[in-house]
């Protein structure tokens, strides 16, 4: 039975579009529901809204259901519309009258912005591991074979000379400043949802914001119910643009690997595990992971900016547009994750090629100018002295 149901039948048409693939995608919110309708059943106990039995029946409920989810055997049908409707119809079919009282104090609005902020915070958890991972993997290459002279290009011409190393870790910082990132959103996140319930809180019932609060480990209530609604506009586009920063690191790294992997260049090598082939041409070995890898930046960002549009010309307050950033959210998030674990693991396969790598005498052009100024040359004299050669 739905949540909202007042003894009609909804057009069965409307249902479908309404519902969309939201009963699909609150799989894995089930998890987080349960945390927090355990957390708000506690509370409900606190202030006298529910009796000692009640509280056990819904707990144990509820660990049943997230039980059954881990196990996947907790279904969510089309009718349910989401996760939140299928839990409590859940407890009700088993428990009654106890099933009936979970809802109590709260709005679908703000259990799904809780169950959110809670995925949300173990995602970004992974996110930043994730990060990690990858800066490991550069570093190590650095280390690995960070002695190895390659040119440096600007305008896709040869610039000047680097290092594998420096190349390396130009990644490996990348990665450390969207981690720090990560830990900026995780503390803007981290503001507890539940009890706002529809955007105005839950009058006379005498909820205590502040206990399930701390059962669910925020670091404060988030205080004003409006901007409870408003935070789905701001915080899970936040979220995705720490996708799409994560995603634009591996962009620029899986560009420069495709060019230097190609046979004209031929300064690294890529296990051939890590190739596919061509199915005509039977010489090929292409570097179809790191086209893939450079492609998913584009959508990671479309996605965002899906969630962003969606977020404008709305009024303050919950509307029902905003179920369609959920998405978005989640499709960012596993783009990014996955994406970080296989560079991390190409990044480890990596092997630079010394002899392919070598200096042309065009690269120190402007190490030749800079030995003139120290002779007392003035730059620009010594820029266009050293230009001559190479006219």
């Amino acid at each position: 039975m739905k949540l909202w149901a007042k003894g009609y039948d909804l057009n069965k048409d409307i249902e479908s579009y309404t519902v969309g693939d939201d009963y699909i995608l609150d799989r894995r919110l089930v998890k987080h529901d349960c945390a927090a309708s355990i957390a708000h059943a506690k509370m409900l106990r606190k202030v006298g809204l529910i009796t000692a039995k009640e509280l056990a029946a819904i707990t144990a409920g509820l660990r049943r259901i997230a039980e059954l989810d881990a196990a996947g055997k907790f279904e969510i049908k089309r009718e349910d519309e989401d996760c939140h409707t299928a839990i409590e119809n859940w407890l009700t079919s088993k428990y009654g009258e106890a099933g009936k009282k979970v809802h109590t104090g709260r709005s679908r609005n703000d259990q799904v912005l809780t169950a959110l902020r809670l995925y949300e915070r173990e995602a970004l958890g992974e996110l930043k591991a994730t990060l990690k991972a990858f800066e490991t993997a550069a570093r190590a290459l650095a280390r690995r074979q960070g002695k190895i002279a390659m040119p440096g290009y600007t305008h896709m011409r040869r610039a000047m000379p680097t290092t594998v190393g420096v190349w390396a870790g130009c990644f490996a910082d990348a990665a450390h400043d969207d981690a720090l990132a990560v830990d900026a959103v995780l503390k803007l996140i981290d503001q507890n949802p539940l009890g706002t319930a529809a955007g105005f809180g839950a009058p006379v019932l005498g909820l205590d914001r502040r206990f399930t609060t701390r059962e669910l480990g925020f670091a404060k209530v988030l205080e004003n119910p409006i901007y409870a609604q408003l935070t789905r506009s701001k915080f899970e586009p936040a979220i995705m643009n720490l996708c799409s920063q994560a995603m634009l690191t591996l962009n620029k790294m899986a560009t420069d690997l495709v060019l230097f992997s190609m046979p004209e260049f031929g300064f690294v090598e890529l296990p051939a595990e890590f190739c596919t082939g061509s199915s005509i041409m039977p010489q090929k070995k292409n570097p179809d992971v790191l086209e893939l890898v450079r492609g998913r930046y584009h959508t990671v960002l479309g996605e965002q900016f899906k969630a962003m549009s969606l977020a404008g010309n709305l009024p303050s307050g919950y509307n029902r547009d905003a179920q369609l950033g959920k998405g978005p959210l989640f499709a960012a998030l596993d783009a990014a994750l996955s994406s970080l674990r296989i560079m991390a693991t190409v990044t480890a396969g990596l092997r630079f090629v010394p002899e392919n790598c070598k200096l042309t005498p065009e690269l120190f052009a402007t190490e030749e100018a800079y030995k003139l100024v120290k002779q007392g040359l003035p730059f620009r004299d010594a820029y266009r002295r050293v230009a001559e050669k190479f006219r």
